[in-house]
């Protein structure tokens, strides 16, 4: 069941995404002095709120090989005793191959394409947006081979260019749980239970690198069982990210890069803290099957136990009240936590 602490705060700050939020008691970051709740959902209404997200409508496979059409439908998508719903069905459908605000011309909007499985992604694109801060996302996973949930962020403006130049946030990724694991250094028979956090930069693809590190749940623990808190810090020279509180990772401004590819085809490295130093939105979806899944563990997608759905309990945006110009003032490190190491082409 959904366990939230309700609020009432006025969003303000260089946060952007503004509304007033009635509730009755303050809701606090779960680490870390100083954070103040800008943005949240609690999903305690009857329907998804469009005031805080888009759904994309796109059968294009994600660019990853997807097999899934993404609706707007209320069977793949819905709020319900305080939870988010994403739900993936097995069914052949036929959908617009790009998203609206993907294309320029009648002739891509007319393209359709057909997909064995449909499901949802949501987005706070324009509705809110941010550059720098806490976000703290509660959810249960789905399992099985070719399940690949995830919790992420898009640059809202791609200031630097196309992908990856402006980069990806990816605050959360789990592909295949409960599926045996294909990490060489757990016991035989061991079940899938990793948790990715990961960081796209570079130039535009094919230029493009990523980095970031996995957290394991213990002994028998599994994300696609219960409820677990995903969270990330972002402050201007540095990215943190935690699981139930646990500070598992931090990957540092010197470590990325980003580089534009300018009008006669040259590439320059752009300055400063880029391209994490820009506004970004948060993106929920639950895809099926594509290039990382079907390639790991028991590969492929395992077609049984459809519908599977990815369940959402909150998501809750903090600023650094500290210092909202850069976030930074109010992390919590933990000695345990790896240092991701950068890569360069």
């Amino acid at each position: 069941m959904s366990i939230k602490t309700p609020a009432i705060i006025l969003l303000a700050g260089a946060l952007s995404a503004c509304q007033q939020v009635e509730q009755t008691e303050p809701v606090t970051a779960s680490l870390g002095e100083g954070w103040q709740l800008v943005w949240q959902d609690e999903f305690n209404g009857s329907q998804i709120d469009s005031q805080k997200w888009q759904h994309e409508v796109n059968c294009r496979g994600g660019g990853n090989d997807e097999k899934q059409c993404y609706t707007a439908r209320a069977e793949n998508s819905f709020v319900e005793q305080g939870l988010l719903h994403l739900v993936a069905i097995k069914e052949q459908y036929t959908g617009p191959k790009f998203n609206r605000d993907e294309v320029n011309s009648d002739a891509e909007r007319s393209l359709t394409q057909t997909q064995p499985f449909t499901s949802a992604r949501l987005r706070s694109k324009g509705l809110g947006d941010w550059r720098y801060g806490r976000f703290e996302i509660r959810a249960k996973l789905p399992a099985g081979q070719g399940a690949w949930p995830a919790i992420w962020m898009l640059p809202t403006d791609w200031e630097y260019g196309r992908w990856a130049s402006s980069g990806e946030i990816d605050i959360m990724e789990a592909v295949n749980l409960k599926v045996p694991t294909d990490d060489k250094t757990a016991p035989v028979g061991t079940l899938e239970s990793r948790v990715h956090g990961t960081l796209h930069y570079g130039g535009p693809a094919p230029s493009n690198v990523y980095s970031g590190t996995a957290y394991t749940f213990a002994g028998d623990q599994n994300p696609a069982d219960t409820f677990h808190v995903y969270a990330l810090e972002w402050q201007q020279d540095e990215m943190r990210w935690y699981v139930d509180d646990i500070h598992f990772a931090t990957f540092k401004s010197e470590q990325w890069y980003s580089v534009s590819e300018q009008a006669d085809g040259t590439l320059v490295e752009n300055s400063g803290f880029a391209p994490f130093d820009k506004r970004f939105h948060m993106l929920l979806n639950f895809a099926v099957g594509g290039n990382w899944p079907a390639n790991v563990n028991e590969k492929g997608v395992d077609e049984s136990g459809f519908p599977k759905q990815m369940l959402v309990d909150y998501v809750r945006v903090f600023e650094c009240s500290v210092n909202p110009q850069t976030g930074k003032g109010c992390a919590t490190y933990q000695d345990s936590a790896k240092q991701i190491i950068g890569k360069r082409l």
